[in-house]
């Protein structure tokens, strides 16, 4: 097997990785009960879904191309530090509007830091 051969074996597993987490986020999106686990859902497995694709893109460019994308990089920076706040963010004003847990849920650790007078 050549270095070529090889960086195309990982570039596909990256790919690969990185469809699964994102059907598994979308799945999560129609499946899941409440907002609350959907924009768990959404953030956490579309973003490791997002990365694995980004990798696997820079890491295509780079051994076929011979070079370095910085656009790639940045993207893959933004996706990471965009989704988990923005996600964080529409938890936090579904809990501010009274948006109810799902029946099943155990705690709600955001009512109870409030309770206490915790932001």
């Amino acid at each position: 097997m050549t270095a070529t051969m090889i960086f195309d074996l990982i570039t596909g597993i990256f790919t690969i990785i990185g469809v699964f987490f994102t059907v598994v986020a979308a799945i999560g999106l129609i499946r899941l009960p409440d907002i609350y686990s959907r924009t768990h859902a959404a953030s956490k497995s579309a973003t490791l879904g997002v990365m694995f694709v980004l990798s696997a893109a820079v890491l295509h460019v780079y051994v076929d191309e011979q070079v370095f994308d910085a656009r790639l990089l940045l993207g893959f920076f933004f996706v990471l530090l965009t989704a988990p706040v923005g996600g964080h963010l529409i938890s936090r004003a579904a809990h501010a509007k009274g948006v109810p847990l799902w029946e099943k849920s155990l705690q709600d650790e955001l009512k109870e830091d409030k309770d206490k007078g915790i932001e």
